[in-house]
């Protein structure tokens, strides 16, 4: 079955103009080839490589701070494998110290004195 899986994330990365969709799709086949248990999950139909990448992004606009955001290798990776509903391979990411992180308002001020 790991066979089947890989089959289907190749011909979708292929099948792709997306530049993010064959760095995805060879993380999961890294992981296949670790856990090859995890192939029914893959083999879904209803879920894709693409899919998985609307999945990181959604995440992403929930952290995003002025209209940005950015996720770790390992945050991103571990929405893909949450979104095949696969457990857990990624390590635990450690929190972001975000004291002091300026508002968008101190950005905008701070632009503002800075065009005076």
């Amino acid at each position: 079955m790991p066979a089947k899986a890989i089959e289907k994330l190749r011909t979708e990365m292929t099948g792709s103009n997306n530049p993010y969709v064959p760095m995805v799709g060879e993380f999961l086949i890294k992981h296949l080839q670790s856990n090859p248990d995890d192939s029914s999950k893959i083999l879904n139909i209803d879920k894709s490589i693409a899919k998985s990448m609307q999945a990181m992004q959604a995440e992403a606009k929930k952290k995003q701070v002025g209209g940005m955001a950015v996720l770790s290798d390992a945050e991103g990776f571990a929405i893909v494998l949450k979104y095949f509903g696969v457990g857990e391979m990624v390590e635990a990411v450690p929190a972001v110290d975000t004291a002091g992180t300026p508002t968008q308002e101190d950005i905008d001020a701070e632009f503002e004195a800075m065009m005076l």
